[in-house]
């Protein structure tokens, strides 16, 4: 049985890997992360998030899956406390399971027990399955990023 509960320390490689493999995976969707080329500062960023209980795993005989979650910063006031999930990943071969789902509905449990109203995320635009698994537990379009990059320009 998947248990999804606070990721310990001692979890942080295993899922720092994961992150590796949802990093390579997303360049499929335009992403410009070099996945191995941030394993340490995303090491590092996942201990963090361990420590402060903004990290969940999904386990049964191993971490199948994982989120990060925090109230949103920032120096600007807002009519509206803000949390972000970060990072939903479950393994390939587990999907379809209602892990993701799980997952998701834990970290938005504990964002609002934290006194959050409104939760945002990302997803590449082109991934159409993350849009639609998005949609399907209520999220909807709130902000639109908009890229060009050189060898955009140089293609007229």
């Amino acid at each position: 049985m998947t248990t999804v509960e606070p990721a310990t320390l001692e979890d942080v490689a295993t899922v720092t890997d994961l992150w590796v493999e949802l990093a390579a995976g997303q360049r499929a969707f335009g992403s410009q992360l070099v996945a191995a080329g941030n394993r340490e500062a995303v090491r590092e960023a996942l201990a963090r998030q361990a420590v402060s209980g903004g990290l969940l795993v999904a386990r049964d005989d191993g971490i199948v899956g994982f989120v990060g979650f925090e109230p949103e910063g920032g120096r600007y006031e807002k009519r509206v406390e803000t949390g972000v999930v970060q990072n939903i990943y479950v393994r390939p071969e587990r999907r379809g399971e209602g892990i993701g789902s799980a997952l998701l509905r834990e970290a938005e449990r504990r964002l609002r027990a934290g006194g959050v109203e409104a939760i945002t995320l990302e997803a590449m635009a082109d991934n159409d399955e993350a849009v639609a698994f998005y949609e399907r537990h209520g999220y909807e379009p709130h902000r639109v990023t908009m890229r060009k990059s050189d060898s955009d320009s140089n293609q007229g």
